[in-house]
């Protein structure tokens, strides 16, 4: 299973993406930064939410023949469980995080859940797999994004419930021959600044390596134009396998 993988950090924060791999297994994990002022209801922070269900979800991935929107279901439960005691988990701004989750048996299962791209290239194609209900909603005010998170009518998030695992959009394809899993710190290497498509990422991935995209993404954030509704910097994290 050969795979590289790089991620870096906001400058001047702590990298709030999270990536694991296995045997037959891999995912990255993008935690939403909370915004200045709003109480969470929690008092722990999206770095530490993130290291959480990242363990349990490489545990999980590694004991369990689950489908996958079981194994996410899962190890959200067992966050929850980790921090009720101690938090709010009914309020609506407690931490959360995308997650991507790519596993390889027989065939490659696939789950997106929110703006953490995959991209595989199967039989010399390649396609990119994504949740984009995100881009989607009617307002992006504090408030509105907070009553739409985890519902029908808005997006869903890994956070503090474990039905949203069940609202990923998920797949099987055929044994692929190239992935690339991205947080949307490095997929804005194609979707905003559009320095290759997303055939060119997986060349550039594969002949030069995930560090030289992200650096090649840090240089277009200082030149190029801001992002709309994104920050001018994000944790980025790039994870290349290739059979």
């Amino acid at each position: 299973m050969p795979v590289t993988a790089a991620t870096v950090p906001t400058p001047g924060r702590r990298n709030e993406d999270h990536f694991a791999i296995g045997p037959d297994w891999a995912f990255v994990l993008d935690g939403a930064t909370a915004p200045d002022g709003v109480d969470s209801g929690c008092v722990h922070d999206v770095v530490w939410l993130v290291r959480r269900l990242g363990g349990t979800l490489a545990e999980l991935l590694t004991t369990s023949d689950d489908p996958l929107p079981d194994v996410l279901a899962e190890a959200i439960d067992r966050l929850r469980a980790a921090h009720a005691d101690t938090c709010d988990l009914n309020n609506p701004n407690s931490p959360s995080s995308t997650a991507t989750l790519l596993r390889l048996r027989d065939r490659a299962e696939h789950l997106v859940l929110a703006d953490s791209p995959l991209v595989l290239d199967v039989d010399g194609e390649v396609r990119a797999i994504t949740d984009d209900r995100i881009d989607h909603l009617p307002s992006y005010t504090r408030e509105a994004v907070a009553e739409l998170r985890n519902t029908e009518q808005g997006f869903w998030v890994a956070s503090t419930d474990p039905e949203a695992a069940h609202h990923a959009v998920t797949g099987t394809t055929a044994p692929f021959r190239r992935a690339a899993l991205l947080t949307d710190g490095a997929s804005r290497h194609v979707d905003h600044f559009a320095l290759t498509d997303w055939p060119g990422l997986l060349d550039l991935l594969t002949d030069h390596g995930p560090t030289t995209l992200l650096t090649q993404v840090r240089q277009a954030e200082t030149t190029g134009p801001p992002p709309p509704r994104a920050k001018p910097h994000d944790d980025a994290t790039a994870l290349l396998w290739v059979r």
